[in-house]
């Protein structure tokens, strides 16, 4: 068995396959720790991580969160959207992590499990055949090997291994954007036991993150459309800091904040493959498909699908015939969740969007079935379903009302314009 990447994705595949009792190798290109983004976990994160028996641990590297905040007209200047008030009972909190603490944790929890572990290790061309496949793989010495195996899981990320070798990746032109990122101190957290929360901001060119870490650092990103990022004439930390200095809620907790380390920039974020899985492999996570950070879901998606992806292999290799019915089964899943949240993040910087996160209301109790979606409760039902699809009703009421509003304020705009172009009302240009 071989799994190409030692994200979330591989490193929780790994295990789950090597207590099957499967033979594992496990190889990631970079040599753990190693920075990455995607700091903040979900609630729904907690229970694989239980069943990996990484609970303990992940509490003494991680920052309880609660919830997460967005801006709002009311006193504090924000809601908090707090996990306990999910639809169904759930995890009440998650973490913030590093993710090179997180990530090396699960890395070496496979191998403490019994998969063959390498870094710096990169695999290159993969060739399928009737029994399994081989891999063309480069070791951290230069040397190079095949490796013959009888199953391949897709787990690189954006790097989407096979994804770019089987031409499946496919690019969203409609929501392209990129992100510009870093560690910050000195940033102002929330009051009491909010101040683990994530928060998230809108602007005129794309959102922005705040994530508290440990040893009080926060990762702070902005998310923005390639046009504004053209703009660009300053250094990277110099676009950031004018970026974040030009929304005012941000830079309320900013103005004494200064970058610690990590600036990183990112592009092209929206892709999916056309196919997640094939005869003797499979991907997992951002390896098919990546949509936007908005709602911290990446970490959940990729262990998510690592551990439904497992029971695919394992089948597999059980059943070789039962194969094509276990992998259908498993994209339809994958991509249920991912429609799912496609639908709130493609829409979420709208007008429409925006005032109904300022004015949350619990009718039928639609908000709390938003709050279960923003746990990442999007793979089972529990009547979050139905909720969500009346959230979806109100969602183009209120985006009718912003279109008539837009209308009406333009044909006001209009008859403004024609009576200062003509000098007086109307009356006064018949005399």
């Amino acid at each position: 068995m071989l799994v190409v990447g030692g994200g979330p994705a591989g490193s929780t595949i790994a295990t789950l396959l090597a207590r099957k009792g499967l033979s594992v190798a496990l190889l990631e290109r970079d040599r753990h720790p190693r920075f990455h983004i995607g700091e903040s976990l979900l609630p729904m994160n907690m229970p694989i991580l239980e069943r990996l028996g990484l609970c303990e641990r992940l509490a003494t590297i991680g920052v309880k969160k609660l919830g997460a905040d967005f801006p709002a007209d009311n006193e504090r200047g924000y809601n908090v959207f707090r996990f306990e008030r999910c639809l169904n009972p759930t995890w009440p909190f998650a973490y913030q992590v590093r993710r090179d603490e997180f990530d090396q944790m699960l890395f070496e929890n496979a191998a403490a499990n019994g998969a063959r572990v390498e870094q710096e290790t990169r695999v290159g061309r993969i060739q399928f055949h009737a029994d399994g496949a081989t891999a063309e793989i480069t070791a951290a010495d230069g040397a190079t090997r095949t490796h013959r195996t009888r199953y391949v899981v897709d787990a690189t990320g954006r790097d989407t291994l096979l994804g770019t070798q089987l031409r499946l990746k496919k690019r969203n032109p409609a929501h392209q954007s990129a992100a510009l990122f870093a560690h910050f101190d000195g940033v102002e957290r929330r009051p009491g036991d909010d101040a683990g929360n994530v928060s998230v901001y809108r602007f005129d060119h794309g959102w922005v993150w705040m994530i508290p870490l440990r040893d009080g650092c926060v990762s702070v990103g902005a998310v923005c459309g390639p046009e504004y990022l053209k703009q660009r004439d300053v250094s990277q930390d110099e676009f950031l800091m004018r970026t974040l200095r030009g929304i005012p809620d941000v830079w309320k907790r900013m103005e004494h904040a200064r970058i610690a380390g990590n600036l990183h920039a990112t592009g092209n974020y929206s892709y999916t493959c056309t196919r997640m899985a094939g005869r003797n492999w499979v991907m997992v996570g951002d390896a098919f498909a990546f949509v936007d950070p908005i709602f911290s879901t990446g970490v959940l998606l990729a262990m998510y699908a690592a551990e439904r992806a497992a029971d695919v292999v394992a089948g597999t290799l059980a059943d070789p015939a039962h194969e094509r019915t276990l992998q259908r089964r498993y994209e339809r899943e994958i991509r249920k969740g991912l429609n799912a949240l496609s639908w709130f993040i493609f829409r979420f910087t709208t007008p429409a969007m925006t005032y109904l996160f300022r004015n949350p209301r619990n009718v039928l109790r639609v908000e709390e079935a938003m709050i279960s979606m923003l746990a990442g409760d999007v793979f089972r039902d529990g009547g979050v379903r139905w909720r969500l699809r009346v959230f979806k009703l109100l969602y183009a009421i209120t985006s009718l009302g912003e279109l008539r509003g837009s209308v009406a304020s333009f044909f006001k705009r209009r008859r403004q314009a024609a009576v200062s172009f003509t000098g007086g009302t109307t009356r006064q240009d018949s005399t």
